[in-house]
């Protein structure tokens, strides 16, 4: 069954083993709109974008570099990626889902090729 998620907020639970999860702000961007904004003309990012359904993304007119973790659709990570704005990301076949976050996040995340994470969502952002 696919995942159908809504435009808001959640966490994404990123499992690290011994030193347990990972726990990180999460906005969902589902609709068309939303997946088409997404991170353009931010100067940061609170946390991570999940795009969704998405199998590829661009940096065009973004401000800064930043981390794509492809998902399957069982939300394992078939690929990470750091991005330099101006860039166009080859298509996953694979992918069913784009989490976005700024460069360097990720690994500190544990967010890597194999994991699986978690989707969290909430009613309303806390």
């Amino acid at each position: 069954m696919a995942r159908r998620w809504r435009d808001g907020w959640g966490t994404l639970v990123v499992e690290r083993g011994e030193r347990g999860a990972a726990r990180v702000p999460l906005e969902i961007a589902a609709s068309y709109r939303a997946r088409t904004r997404g991170l353009l003309g931010r100067e940061s990012v609170d946390g991570a974008l999940l795009l969704s359904p998405a199998n590829s993304v661009h940096t065009f007119r973004m401000r800064m570099p930043i981390d794509v973790a492809y998902l399957d659709r069982r939300l394992r990570v078939i690929a990470v990626r750091t991005m330099r704005p101006g860039r166009l990301g080859a298509p996953r076949l694979r992918a069913r889902h784009v989490l976005e976050a700024e460069a360097g996040a990720m690994a500190g995340w544990g967010v890597r090729v194999g994991v699986r994470v978690a989707v969290e969502p909430h009613e309303v952002r806390h």
